[in-house]
């Protein structure tokens, strides 16, 4: 599917944030385990989150859609071997986290996914879950992957090589689904959404002390069931809206739910910190996590060089910070940020490739890119490939408000993995967002 986003004069609106595709994994994965009747409030309908879904149903859960809702049956029998491939089609965070859980409860599985995920790399998690006693078959660290029957041990210790939440997510879930206890220290502190919602069901979990940022101890019990849980809006999503708000003229957008994990809301502080004008109000706590309504008006933005240590918190949204940067005043510098370059695709040369094809002024490195703002309207009439990641489309569409005469994106189909609503949202703050031959 190829879009086309034409020029706009202003955006303007109320709209509610979709569910969020991270949380709406995690809670089906730990409401499976939970094994109670539980209703799922916010779950966003999209591919990521639907193919874990089909895939805990394959190894015994029961877990049927119901509208804006989900709802689990508490199971009758344990989980069970799958008896057909676990397809979790693009969805790196589904592979990762099942990957755990499968290993804890000592199942067998064999696990593909769509020709993206098959390329992105496994080793990170398939080599501590190995020393953790999983019994894993592989195609050289990617997929396919055979799981079989595995023993998990008690006590694990890991330092983390990478600053990675899923792979921190699988770990503890491959310790509960085992229930043996887990310590994991991080390079970076990462989003925290496991964590948050292994607390929330009565889990126990130790930070240590304030010294030994990053270590997450988990010591085993029982998980308490509830019947309801309520996912939050998608922060990522409502990012590409927060940025086409701020660069588009005399626009003003309130995002209503917007999850606002500290873990996971990075790229607020770096907008504000470029001069970006962003109020947020009705700050509250929902089944431990933070949400709140977002307000969003046109800014000129200023070109900043972005903290390293703020870049594990922004990772998903550096496609759309780099839309931004395009039309800030000066240089916007971001670095260390090579984990980008295994994602649904090598995003910083796909973010780099665009643009070149915008003729807009930039360098790129291993790890990041440098960005020569001050730009007014965007003249191209190439068409900007997204290489099927569903960010770099949305980025590049966002982009658009402020093209001479549109500007075209092709391969967006993936745009439905995440946020299967983007084009419908945007179009009614007042974007002109179509489908284009």
């Amino acid at each position: 599917m190829n879009l086309e986003s034409k020029p706009i004069q202003h955006l303007e609106g109320e709209i509610i944030c979709p569910g969020d595709k991270s949380i709406s994994q995690r809670i089906l994965i730990i409401g499976s385990l939970l094994n109670c009747n539980m209703e799922i409030e916010g779950f966003l309908d999209a591919y990521d989150p639907n193919s874990t879904l089909n895939a805990l149903n394959k190894i015994g859960a029961s877990i049927k859609k119901n509208n804006n809702s989900v709802v689990l049956k508490k199971r009758t029998n344990a989980f069970i071997d799958a008896s057909d491939e676990l397809d979790l089609g693009n969805s790196g965070t589904g592979i990762r986290l099942m990957l755990g859980l499968v290993s804890g409860l000592g199942i067998n599985a064999n696990f593909i996914g769509d020709s993206s995920l098959s390329e992105r790399p496994m080793s990170r998690v398939i080599d501590p879950l190995t020393e953790m006693g999983a019994l894993i078959e592989s195609n050289n660290g990617k997929l396919p992957i055979n799981v079989i029957k595995s023993n998990i041990i008690n006590s694990y210790s890991y330092k983390l090589p990478i600053a990675s939440a899923q792979v921190k997510s699988c770990l503890l879930l491959a310790a509960i689904a085992s229930k043996n206890d887990i310590n994991l220290i991080e390079p970076k502190i990462t989003r925290d959404h496991t964590e948050r919602m292994i607390e929330y069901f009565g889990g126990a979990i130790n930070y240590g002390d304030a010294s030994k940022i990053g270590n997450i101890e988990l010591s085993y019990r029982e998980l308490q069931s509830k019947s309801n849980y309520q996912i939050v809006g998608d922060f990522s999503s409502a990012s590409f809206i927060i940025v086409a708000s701020l660069i588009s003229y005399n626009s003003e957008v309130l995002i209503k739910n917007v999850g606002l994990n500290e873990t996971r809301c990075g790229l607020l502080k770096v907008l504000q910190m470029m001069g970006g004008e962003i109020q947020i109000t009705q700050n509250k706590e929902v089944c431990n996590e933070k949400v709140g309504d977002i307000l969003v008006k046109s800014s000129n933005l200023e070109g900043i060089e972005v903290p390293d240590s703020i870049i594990p918190n922004i990772i998903d949204e550096i496609p759309i910070l780099s839309i931004a940067a395009v039309f800030a005043n000066g240089k916007t510098l971001i670095k260390n940020a090579s984990e980008l370059k295994v994602k649904e695709s090598d995003r910083l040369s796909a973010i780099s490739n665009g643009l070149d094809k915008l003729k807009i002024r930039h360098e790129l490195f291993d790890d990041g890119l440098s960005i020569y703002g001050n730009y007014d309207e965007l003249d191209t009439s190439e068409v900007i490939d997204s290489y099927g990641d569903h960010r770099i489309a949305m980025s590049f569409l966002i982009a658009g408000a402020r093209s001479k005469n549109g500007l075209k994106v092709k391969n967006c189909g993936n745009i439905k993995t995440s946020f299967p609503s983007f084009k419908d949202i945007m179009n009614s703050i007042g974007m002109k967002i179509d489908e284009k031959n």
